[in-house]
Order: structure tokens, then sequence, then C-alpha cells
């Protein structure tokens, strides 16, 4: 019976990759673990594990396993809360009174003096003296102990580079964790100091500053290393207090899969997904186009799927990347009548670059003028080759109106989630992502969440990016009012204070306090235009700045054309300037002018755009502006492909070679007590001070080093030229003689070129 090679390989109870391997070492043709495998390779297999006496046995023969006694453990929406989700494990949040260096530093306990008896009767010891008030008992302080003279931040410094390279052993350095825009009070509380100290600090390194004053990272690095501590920048504010939960294997349990639909406009998305939900979605939207992300759960006999509907208009390319990056799986919907559309290509590019598998759905296969292979051989020049080809991706093909082959697609999605493996522990923290925000007039700020771990419940307390609240009401994607919802539901939440930022990650604090006051700063970073954690977009002109900073490997580019046969062109001739030192990849190409949904696509892949013979409308100019992308717009082809090579060949390390300015003749020598100087005549070019030199004697180089003096007469010179006389100091070496050459050169930095 043939089987997929991942059941064969859980029912040998091995690993699918050793399986796969042992099929090509076999010389079985087996692409991938979805593979279906015969009974000879089965049997074959069997054999080369010495499993051979498996394949004798009648199937009947053998016993079927046990069934487990507990039941499986599944995630629904559910009415009421079950006591694993109130008996949540909660981590101990910080508190901002705590310093960051407290769990380095250490104190010792305080000594505990007994009380000293008194005789009955007795007078009771007068207590010490405090020394009196006023300026007499200041001066007879200060005359009891001299005071010592304070360093400067710079004097520190130099301080500890000393002690580290004089002793032996490394300094132990605080490591503390701050974010960009930080005060100098802040700052003063984790390096457990006053900030009156970083005031005068900062004062010495010539920089005048308050209290409340945000201080620049290298300012702010700078006075913790004069404090012995380590600087760790952290994105965002409250990112330190918000720690990371690491959770146990044994904890996390099969959690449902998270599926988006992509594809053109009315190539039936929402009618897709509207026959397997069996409800009328589509109705109730504008003009029949989705306008809003829409987050719905199908139940089926084998699990649950999350399914994500991100809307295929142009105008919404912001919300397709943004489920990209939430999804697990991207269902990639195809008309079989219309064949592959601009905007299937820039789906499959979005799916490509967040690194999804997709799955291809063909749809409206009950047309008449329906051809599907003409679809598998568009879509397989994009790199998606079915798997009845030879390749690794799923072809379903489906009929939305007539509901065809709908069990099989989501059997199919069921599949690629078994082998993605994908768990979750509901018995955490919960975190997620934000979907969809928008203001409704009755119900106030209406956020759609995915909750990605833990199980989120009504009367948690919210931070969603610089907006915080209580969860107060959640509806699931029917509208029912729900208590909780465990990991990969999607759920409506109401609230919050504010409406978030779609794609901003959301977390559960513990106090409410913590998450007003971390809402609170972040808001008031993005008042003062000191964006937390913005990324710097690449550009050309920066780009050789970002690849020495170690920030990027690669330079990744989308084109853009007037017509196909120039953007096939253009696209050919950038990619041809890749070698192995420098990577350029071009993640999306295609014809029209340059719009919104480009733009968006290169700052969330952190890519340049490159244009020709096309405009770039003002949507996209206004987009660009706000997320700092660079657009290139040229005439002629090679202008563009030229400073793309200029920007790459600035990537390069450059090349150090020797440049000979000048030669020179002993003529005479002489004897000081610093050593042989060699009185020459310049013959050629100029010698310099700060040039090295070789010393050629019949051809054959003696020395080389740089110089050790530079003379005409008694001064000390820079240079001196052609036909000119001096007097040459060498440094180390004495053996001069009357007669040799001595050749002056420096190191040139040359530019590496991409074709050598």
């Amino acid at each position: 019976m043939n089987k997929r090679l991942f059941e064969f390989a859980k029912e040998l109870n091995l690993p699918s990759k050793d399986i796969l391997d042992r099929c090509k070492k076999l010389g079985f043709v087996v692409p991938s673990q979805l593979t279906l495998v015969d009974d000879k390779i089965q049997s074959e297999i069997r054999k080369d594990l010495g499993l051979a006496d498996l394949v004798a046995i009648a199937p009947e023969e053998i016993a079927p396993a046990p069934a487990p006694s507990t039941p499986a453990k599944t995630f629904s929406n559910t009415t009421t809360s079950t006591p694993s989700q109130t008996a949540s494990v909660r981590p101990t949040m910080k508190t901002f009174a705590q310093p960051a260096s407290t769990a380095t530093a250490t104190y010792p306990a305080p000594k505990t003096i007994a009380p000293r008896k008194v005789p009955a009767g007795a007078r009771p010891p007068m207590p010490p003296k405090s020394g009196g008030h006023g300026m007499a008992a200041n001066r007879r302080k200060n005359a009891a102990t001299p005071a010592k003279p304070e360093l400067t931040v710079e004097e520190k410094i130099k301080a500890l580079e000393g002690n580290a390279e004089g002793s032996g052993e490394p300094k132990i350095l605080t490591k503390i964790k701050i974010s960009e825009g930080i005060t100098v009070a802040e700052l003063a509380q984790k390096l457990n100091v006053k900030p009156g100290v970083l005031i005068k600090e900062l004062f010495d390194l010539k920089i005048l500053a308050t209290i409340n004053q945000r201080l620049d990272m290298t300012v702010a690095e700078t006075l913790a290393g004069a404090h012995d501590a380590e600087v760790e920048v952290v994105p965002l504010f409250g990112t330190e207090i918000l720690e990371e939960e690491i959770d146990d294997p044994k904890t996390l349990i099969s959690r449902p899969p998270v599926v988006t639909i992509m594809g053109h406009v009315d190539h039936g998305k929402t009618l897709l997904l509207d026959a397997i939900r069996k409800t009328k979605v589509a109705e109730g939207e504008a003009g029949g186009i989705t306008q809003h992300i829409g987050a719905y759960q199908v139940e089926h006999a084998k699990g649950l799927i999350t399914f994500l509907d991100t809307p295929g208009h142009e105008a919404f390319t912001l919300m397709r990347a943004r489920g990209a990056k939430a999804t697990d799986i991207v269902v990639l919907v195809v008309a079989a009548d219309d064949g592959v559309m601009p905007q299937t290509l820039e789906a499959i590019d979005h799916a490509k670059e967040a690194k999804v598998p997709i799955i291809v759905a063909i749809n409206k296969i009950d047309k008449p003028e329906a051809n599907p292979d003409r679809v598998k051989t568009q879509v397989a020049e994009r790199g998606l080759v079915p798997e009845e080809w030879g390749g690794q991706t799923i072809f379903v093909e489906v009929s939305a109106k007539k509901r065809l082959n709908l069990e099989k697609l989501l059997e199919m999605i069921l599949l690629q989630a078994e082998i993605l493996e994908l768990k979750a522990n509901p018995n955490r923290t919960p975190k997620g992502v934000v979907l969809e925000a928008r203001l409704d007039k009755g119900r106030g700020t209406v956020a759609t969440l995915l909750v990605e771990k833990g199980t989120l419940k009504i009367g948690d307390n919210l931070l969603a990016g610089s907006t915080y609240g209580r969860v107060k009401a959640m509806h699931d994607d029917l509208g029912k009012l729900v208590k909780s919802a465990g990991p990969a539901t999607p759920v409506e939440v109401l609230g919050l204070s504010a409406v978030p930022q779609a794609g901003d990650v959301f977390y559960v604090v513990e106090d409410a306090k913590i998450a007003r006051e971390i809402s609170t700063r972040r808001t008031e970073a993005q008042k003062d235009n000191r964006l937390i954690g913005a990324m710097k977009h690449i550009t050309l002109d920066n780009l050789f700045e970002q690849i020495k900073e170690g920030q990027i490997k690669e330079l990744k580019v989308i084109v853009k054309g007037d017509v196909q046969g120039s953007v096939e062109a253009l696209r050919q001739s950038l990619e041809k300037l890749s070698t192995e030192k420098v990577v350029l990849r071009v993640i999306h190409s295609a014809t029209g002018n340059i719009v919104n949904s480009d733009i968006l696509l290169a700052s969330a892949s952190n890519a340049i755009v490159v244009g020709f013979n096309v405009k770039l409308d003002s949507n996209g100019k206004a987009t660009a502006e706000k997320e700092d992308v660079d657009v290139r717009v040229y005439k002629i082809i090679y202008d563009a492909v030229e400073d793309v090579r200029k920007a790459m060949e600035g990537l390069l390390e450059p090349v150090y070679r020797q440049l000979v300015i000048g030669k020179a003749e002993v003529r005479q020598l002489f004897s000081t007590p610093k050593g042989t100087i060699a009185g020459s005549m310049v013959l050629s070019g100029k010698l310099t001070s700060k040039s090295k030199v070789k010393v050629y004697r019949n051809n054959e180089v003696l020395y080389e080093g740089p110089l050790t003096s530079l003379r005409r007469f008694k001064d000390d010179v820079k240079e001196v030229a052609t036909n000119y006389e001096c007097g040459i100091g060498v440094d180390g070496f004495a053996d001069l003689q009357v007669g040799d050459q001595i050749e002056a050169y420096i190191m040139e930095a040359v530019a590496q070129k991409l074709v050598d």
C-alpha cells in the first residue's frame, strides 16, 4: 500500500530525514517528505534497516495498538474557563523601583548591636554627638577627613582600561538593559547612582543636560562604562521587564495551524473560505471585496484550522503582508480560467520572503474554459513545482461554487501542519499579535488579536505597542461571547485605551500599573519623534555602512518597468552583479508604475526599489518618505546597473597596494649618535617623512621599513622633491653603502571590482 514518506517514517519510529537520505542512498527519487512511496521502496528500506521479516507478516497478524487512555488535548472557544486555565503560571514582574544592577551587586547585612544594660536608677547614656550643626561642624569634618580629588568621566574610563590591561583577569561588568531615548534619571536608577553624579560627568564631557534630558546611545554607553556597567540595547521601552519565558518541552501540546488565504482580486478567495465555513461572508462586504482581515476558525474531523482572509485588492497590500508574517501556511488561490495575475506573483513573493510553506488551490475548475495545467505551468515558472512533476508544492484543484475537493484541501493543510509539528504551551503568560484594530462608536476600541502562546482570558491586563487596557469582553469569529482563547485562536477584544497598530505584539502584564507606565513612556517617546526600535532601511547611500556594521549580508531589490521586456532585461542585468562576495537578489519584479504595495514590500523586506521608465505615484511617494524606503527611477538601464554596481563595490574590503612615489641614490654616509645617515640625491618623484622605503643593492632588496628622519641641512622636512639633496635616516639598518638605491612608497587603498 502506498504511503507518504513521513507516515512510513512514523511507522518505523525514525526521523523522516533519515528515511529520505536512505532513499537517495538506495537510488530512489523521492523529492520530499510528502511524496508517496510504493511497496517496493518500503520493502527495500526495511531490508536495508534489517527489518525484512516485517514484510512477510500479514496485516491481520499484527495486533492493533491500544488506544490512549487519556483523550487528546484540543483547543476550542469555550464559555467557561477550565481549572488548568485559571491556574496558569505567570512570571513575577519586575518593578521600576528596583535598579537593573541589583541582580549582580551584593550588600553586607547590617550588624545588630545588643543594647547595653543600665542599672536601675542610673541615668541612661547620652547618644553620641553628631558633630554639631552649621558651618563650624562642616569645617571640623573637612579638616578631619581631607577631600580626595574627583576623577572626570574620561579619567575613569582610562583608569578602567588601564586596570583591564594591567591585570591578567578580565574585569567583570554589570549588565544593564536600556532603550533608545533613555533619560538621565532612568540611567542613574539603573546604575544605582544619584542623577547629579551623571549630570556632573556629562558636564565633564561638555554636555549640558538636565535630569529629564534624553541621552544618545553613545553617551549612555560611555557613562555606563565609567560605572563598570555593560549596556544591552533593547528595541522597545519595557522589553527588559516583559521577559520572555522559556517553555518546557513537556508543557507543549499541538495547536491549530494558522492559514492565510492569498491571491489575485476576484479569484474566489473569500468565496472559497465562505464555502469552507458554510457562511455568507462575501455578501456583507462592500462590492464583494474583503475590506478588513477576517480571522476564522474551522472545525475538521482531524482538528481545528485558523484562517486569515487577507484582502486581495491592491489598496490593502499592507494587510496581506501582515497576514503572511502571522501565518504558518499560505494557501495561494489561482483561478483556473484566469491563470497567474500580477497580484498572484506579489502574493508568492510575500510568502517566499516570509519563508512560509505554500499550498496552491486552483479554483473555478467547474468552468468550461478552466485550464489547470496552464496554471501549474505558470506557477512552476515562479519556483512552485507540483509534486506530480517532482517538486515539493502541494496543488489541489477545487471549486468553491460547486464545493468540490474542499475536504481534500483541508486534509492537505492538516497534513502540512503535521509535518511542521506546531506546538504551544497554553498554561503560560499569553502573547500574540494584533491583526486589525478599529474604533467603534458604540463599543470603543475593537482589536482583532491572534493568540500565539498561553491562554487569554477576560480580565487580563493587555499591553499592545503603546496602548494598554483590560480585557472587558471577547468574541469569536461567529460573534459569540467567550471567556478564554488558547493558542492560534483569533478573538475580538474590547477594553484597550487606544487603537493599536496592526502587527504590534501584545503581552499580558500582571500589574496594571506597569502596563500603564510602559504605555505612557512609549507614547512620550513617539511624541518626541524618537521612535524606539525604528529600523533604518537600506539605501544605496548607506549600503556600505550597514554592511560594515554587519547588519545585512545581501542586497534585496524590487524591479518595476514599463514593459515586460525591459523588466526582464533589467532583472537579468542586476542579478549578474552577484558574486561569491556580494549577493544581489530580486525579490519582486513587475510592470507598471511604482505603487504603495511595492513600497510596503520593500519596507517589510528591507529592500530598495529600482524603476525603469515608470513613475512613483503620490501614495507611494508619501509611504516611501514615511517608511524611509530608497526609490530610484532611471531612463537608461545602464545607469541603473552602474549605480547598483558602485554601491555593491563599496561593500568589498579595499585592496592595499604599494605606490612608488620617488627614488633616491646614496652619495655619502654620515655617522651620528643615533645611527648612520645617508646623504642622498632624489632622482625622481619625491620622498616624504611618512613614506616607507626599500633599500636596493645590485637590484636586490636589502631592507624594507619606515623612515626615521628626513632632513635638508639641519632642518626636518616633510618632503623633498626631485634634484634636491637630503639626509635619510633608516630605522634598524646601518649597513648602507654609497651607490645604494632608496625607493620610497606609500600604501594605497584600491576598491575591489565585482569582476576582476
